[in-house]
């Protein structure tokens, strides 16, 4: 019988994961973003940087019937502290439908924080 060679699963937008820092970026438009982001916290115009927070954009619940329905969260790429005001950065090369409806959720919810989509 012969060998089959097992191949790496190709990525749905053809995207490279990068590891820096320990931490794992989807793409190496990603991981660009983050050190740029390392070097203005270094020069102090932002502060806070953290890398793929998770925000609450709809608890959990359970229906009338009693079935148990999961929380939706939204995993950014990061946020920070500019000037004051909390800022919320993702990557983004395609915009899916899920990330549509998510941000719109997002801006709901959270007002008072700039998001901002950084295009590839």
């Amino acid at each position: 019988m012969k060998a089959v060679a097992k191949t790496a699963k190709k990525s749905k937008y053809n995207n490279r994961k990068k590891d820096i820092d320990g931490y794992t970026f989807d793409s190496i438009a990603e991981s660009r973003r983050y050190a740029e982001l390392k070097l203005l916290e270094r020069a102090g115009i932002i502060s806070g940087l953290r890398v793929h927070p998770v925000y609450l954009l709809q608890k959990s619940f359970r229906t009338p019937e009693g079935k148990s329905v999961r929380a939706i969260n939204f995993e950014l790429d990061f946020d920070y502290i500019e000037n004051g005001i909390k800022v919320v950065e993702d990557v983004k090369g395609v915009e899916t439908a899920a990330f549509k409806l998510k941000h719109k959720m997002f801006l709901k919810m959270y007002p008072d924080i700039r998001f901002e989509i950084v295009k590839v």
